[in-house]
């Protein structure tokens, strides 16, 4: 894989189709040797360590001998990568350890309500499409940072986008090592702790040597393993219930199935597990199975949060930096939406079904006769709780409804052997949630790394430092970043998609309105971008910190007497809370008489005759608390409209930019053309 002479072609890029058939065989071959050796009698334990090393042996191989020291090279792949191939490495990119692990697992427990992630995320690259990716290509610069400080002449719009994107970046990385520590604690049997150092191994070997270069032919390969392992138990569960191998349109007979189930669970006065609806298929219903103003809107703006974080996120962004033009670009785009569309269109599927093997299978059997794959699964998470828990509430030895209780992180990986499939596809399943764990993680530290070194030390603190100096401050950076990610992950891990979701909200505050406004407003000045991405990153970062870690301190501003007893009352409860909280919330409950409503509670009140009163939620072992009934992880809706707004509002009093600029800016929109560096000393400083 070393870089095309000068005036010549890379022999690797004009080999790419033979390349990647020969891996995809091979690939195949591989899991049809271990299907083999499972039927000779070779233990699981065995066929789970074959698949996690030698998978990531083939990462870190790539990642090795794609090692460079040349700038461009190591920033965006000097810019040479295929529209199709730039499509796949950004899917593997985009489906992190949310899609793979969580999303079927969301949907698993929400039902209807998880289809908002779905549409979100697919629906975001629709505005990458129109509004961003040939944009930012055109403008020829490295990092999305690069573009702020270009486009708004100065240090000070870089140094609040690279704050966002370290900010929102490394709450997603938590999350894949997250993901990365599940995979390796259960089919390696090692503590949690232990698991999320060892799958650091994998992503350091392909994203520290060579940069953006190893990562994009890493993730061409990981995304080939990922929608296999993903799409072929999906085929084998639609062929056992259906008798058709197309899960995507079949699942409707699931469906159809898991209603009866419920329906029946509920005239036996039995009622769901905590976290998961009583009724599947129903859009936007409360516990009561009746319409929920609440549930609705929530629905709506984790649809919005998701879709404009998409389009902000600054690792998916990189990625159309790597193209050899504008218009492979755009192509790579639609690409990416190709090659998401597969799993994404897949995962109702994937969830109906599990579910419905779990409904017929398990649910009011005898506890003393489930298979040995549940104890296996019994094994002690990062949130003190097994992933498969058992409890067993009436002491009659029937398995109810309520009684059984899967963490919804490992409903993807679970369900081979829930639906009884043979070890080896439970092992490959494996090996697709590591691929798309460690393609993201990837694809982040690279973000993180790049921002640090690029952004802050070559641009703002060094701009003389030599090419080697650059890499290895890079390199060093980027195993700080991953080291400190690990340890958050082993010791204040959440679940995946709550962290995912944050980092959308975060991305989306902070960075999508100036991006935006950068590229379809040439008036916007540097001062208004500024100020608008300080005001939705603090607003949002601010909601989001607030009411999930001082949630009954939020009630007590924004909410009613009745919200913050309520809330009190819930505190004091919570078994593992400390025993500080519980004793603040309990003397809050005991003082009743004494407590006024908040300070702000006006504003806290404002919507609630559309039935969206402030109040609070138990998650997570807290009390976390709901503005208007707004989730946390939604909390991008309240500043991403604020940044759009300060933005205008203070373009329209601030000095515009020279008219080089706008006539710049006005340029990279023209579809046809080569790619224009800004001078950006053509700015205006204000």
């Amino acid at each position: 894989m070393s870089a095309s002479s000068a005036g010549g072609k890379d022999p690797f890029i004009s080999n790419l189709n033979k390349i990647y058939a020969g891996y995809t065989g091979g690939f195949l071959g591989f899991v049809i040797i271990l299907g083999i050796l499972e039927q000779m009698g070779v233990p699981n334990r065995i066929i789970g360590y074959l698949f996690v090393f030698l998978t990531i042996g083939v990462y870190a191989y790539i990642g090795i001998i794609s090692r460079t020291a040349q700038v461009a090279e190591y920033y965006v792949a000097g810019r040479r990568v295929p529209a199709i191939y730039n499509g796949m490495a950004t899917g593997s990119d985009w489906m992190s350890a949310a899609s793979f692990i969580g999303m079927a697992g969301s949907l698993y427990a929400l039902g209807y309500g998880g289809l908002a992630f779905i549409l979100g995320w697919t629906g975001g690259y629709m505005l990458v499409a129109i509004l961003l990716a040939p944009y930012l290509r055109k403008f020829g610069q490295y990092t999305v940072p690069d573009f702020l400080g270009a486009r708004f002449g100065g240090n000070l719009a870089r140094s609040i986008g690279v704050m966002v994107l370290v900010t929102a970046s490394f709450v997603y990385v938590v999350a894949q090592i997250v993901g990365v520590g599940i995979i390796t604690q259960r089919f390696l049997d090692v503590s949690f702790g232990v698991a999320v150092f060892l799958g650091l191994a994998g992503i350091l070997v392909c994203s520290m040597l060579g940069g953006m270069r190893a990562v994009t032919w890493t993730q061409v390969a990981q995304y080939i393993i990922l929608i296999i392992a993903y799409l072929l138990p999906a085929i084998l569960m639609s062929v056992k219930v259906t008798g058709v191998p197309v899960p995507q349109l079949m699942y409707g007979f699931a469906l159809e199935r898991i209603e009866g189930f419920e329906a029946a669970f509920r005239a036996a006065g039995q009622t769901p597990p905590p976290g998961v609806t009583g009724f599947y298929t129903a859009p936007f219903v409360g516990a009561n199975g009746q319409f929920s103003m609440s549930a609705a809107v929530n629905f709506f703006a984790l649809v919005f949060c998701l879709m404009v974080g998409t389009a902000a996120l600054p690792h998916i962004l990189m990625r159309y930096f790597t193209t050899p033009s504008v218009r492979e670009a755009r192509n790579s785009v639609a690409w990416s939406l190709f090659f998401i569309f597969l799993l994404y269109f897949t995962a109702p599927a994937y969830a109906a079904f599990g579910k419905l093997e779990i409904y017929q299978n398990f649910i009011n059997q005898p506890i003393a006769s489930l298979p040995d794959w549940v104890r296996s699964w019994q094994i002690i998470s990062p949130y003190g709780t097994p992933w498969i828990n058992i409890v067993d509430v009436n002491s009659d030895g029937i398995l109810q409804w309520n009684e059984f209780r899967i963490h919804p992180d490992v409903v993807v990986l679970a369900t081979p052997e829930i639906a009884g499939m043979p070890y080896v596809i439970a092992g490959m399943v494996a090996a697709g949630g590591l691929a798309a764990a460690l393609s993201t993680a990837d694809g982040l530290l690279l973000a993180l790394a790049n921002a640090l070194s690029h952004d802050v030390y070559y641009k703002m603190i060094n701009p003389n430092a030599p090419t080697k100096q650059r890499l290895i401050i890079a390199r060093v950076l980027l195993i700080c970043v991953a080291l400190f990610a690990a340890w958050t992950a082993g010791n204040a891990g959440a679940d995946i998609l709550f962290l995912v979701a944050w980092a959308f909200s975060i991305a989306a505050a902070g960075l999508f309105a100036a991006l935006v406004m950068g590229v379809w407003y040439k008036r916007t000045t540097n001062t208004a971008a500024c100020l608008g991405m300080l005001v939705g990153y603090i607003v949002t970062f601010g909601y989001l910190m607030w009411s999930e870690f001082g949630g009954l301190s939020f009630l007590q501003v924004f909410g009613t007497k009745e919200a913050i007893l309520a809330a009190a009352r819930a505190g004091a409860g919570i078994a593992n809370a400390s025993a500080e909280f519980k004793a603040y919330a309990g003397a809050i409950v005991a003082n009743a008489a004494n407590v006024q409503d908040g300070a702000m509670a006006w504003f806290g009140k404002a919507l609630t005759g559309l039935g969206m009163n402030t109040d609070h939620v138990v998650l997570r072992g807290r009390v976390v608390a709901r503005l208007w009934g707004i989730n946390n992880i939604s909390g991008g809706i309240f500043g991403v409209p604020l940044a759009f707004l300060v933005i205008y509002l203070v373009s329209q009093v601030t000095k515009a930019p020279s008219q080089a600029m706008q006539d710049f800016v006005e340029s990279i929109r023209i579809p046809k053309g080569g790619v224009k560096l800004v001078d950006s000393r053509a700015a205006v400083k204000e």
